[in-house]
């Protein structure tokens, strides 16, 4: 993982993930995803990251979404 990158979302459905990045997306920040579920079990979660120069606007942006 990049230095530079932060993370400001992680869930544990893909769906939510998704909604979030097509958020920031809609805004021009670029996010990445980090899949931690094992699959043998469902369980873990999934991250959602960042550039830091994105992250104050990214976590506005979702603080103002209700999930």
């Amino acid at each position: 993982m990049e230095e530079n990158m932060r993370e400001v979302f992680s869930a544990d459905k893909m769906y939510k993930i998704k909604i979030i990045q097509d958020l920031l997306e809609g805004n021009n920040i670029e996010s990445y995803l980090i899949n931690q579920k094992g699959s043998a079990f469902l369980l873990g979660d999934i991250h959602l990251y960042v550039d830091e120069k994105d992250e104050p606007k990214a976590l506005e942006i979702i603080g103002s979404h209700e999930m």
